[in-house]
């Protein structure tokens, strides 16, 4: 039995942060960072039944086109995405009447719609991403055990010597058949993939320099070239800790990534919020027939 401290279930039934029911949660997922955002995804449902808001997180659980979604919003930063992995894992794997792990297991399907920076010429601001693997910049995963192939090892010590930083990066892949999904050419829109290097901050851990200077100089131009036949393609601040977590509880993962910014030719989108609204027209579209 997992004790009250460890898994803490609210007076009404609810989980702790995420301050929902098992019952008001769908097995597929689109997450956005910004709490604004959820209702730019919802407004497309044909009905909603379920709003929630606690802190950074706001759920809307409705139907789109027949197919049962929930939108959920996660702040900034792995750590949120930490809080979300665990409660949304314990809302379908965990019975809370008897907190204990239930036998048969749910995988949940989950896509993240955000938005990141470019870290190459050829990829132009408006392009649409699929993230097909991540390198987390951050220290959740010291926290926990994940499994490293050969390959990743060796991916994460040249991203470790490049970025010059103390600890070794984690390098985790999408969900095989998401990425196949997403990145299906159509006549009107192309989904890239990508390896998106997943940072925990927005100034110096992604190369900015506004009053602080970063400790590495020209950090951007040490990492984004560097790796045979593993170019990064972009970075933004939660798809790893995505990837890790879907990894450990058996989740099937996708981050989705409007690119707003161009890192290398110091551009930025004209018009973001319609970059963010092609985005999510997008992923609507192509979920329903998951």
């Amino acid at each position: 039995m997992i004790p009250s401290s460890e898994l803490v279930i609210n007076p009404d039934n609810s989980i702790y942060h995420l301050n929902l029911q098992p019952e008001q949660l769908a097995d597929t997922i689109i997450t956005v960072g910004d709490p604004e955002r959820v209702p730019f995804v919802s407004q497309f449902f044909d009905s909603i039944e379920v709003k929630i808001h606690k802190r950074e997180f706001v759920t809307h659980t409705g139907t789109y086109k027949g197919k049962r979604i929930s939108v959920i919003s996660t702040g900034m930063g792995t750590d949120n995405v930490e809080v979300l992995m665990t409660e949304l894992d314990a809302l379908v794997n965990v019975d809370f009447k008897t907190r204990e792990i239930k036998k048969k297991l749910t995988s949940l399907t989950i896509i993240r719609v955000g938005t990141s920076g470019s870290l190459q010429e050829s990829i132009p601001v408006g392009t649409l991403l699929a993230s097909q693997n991540a390198i987390g910049m951050d220290t959740l995963m010291q926290f926990y055990r994940l499994e490293q192939s050969q390959k990743e090892q060796e991916i994460s010590q040249q991203i470790k010597e490049n970025a010059k930083v103390d600890f070794n990066p984690y390098i985790v892949s999408a969900d095989e058949s998401l990425v196949n999904h997403f990145t299906k050419s159509t006549t009107t829109v192309k989904m890239i993939k990508g390896n998106t290097l997943t940072c925990p901050g927005f100034y110096a851990p992604q190369g900015r320099e506004v009053r602080l200077k970063p400790k590495t100089d020209n950090y951007l131009d040490k990492i984004r070239n560097k790796i045979e036949d593993f170019p990064l393609t972009n970075m933004e601040m939660e798809t790893a800790g995505y990837y890790a977590m879907g990894r450990l509880l058996g989740h099937k993962m996708l981050s989705l990534n409007a690119i707003l910014a161009n890192r290398i030719t110091h551009e930025f989108s004209e018009n973001p919020q319609e970059e963010v609204n092609n985005l999510i027209d997008y992923t609507l579209e192509r979920i329903i027939s998951l």
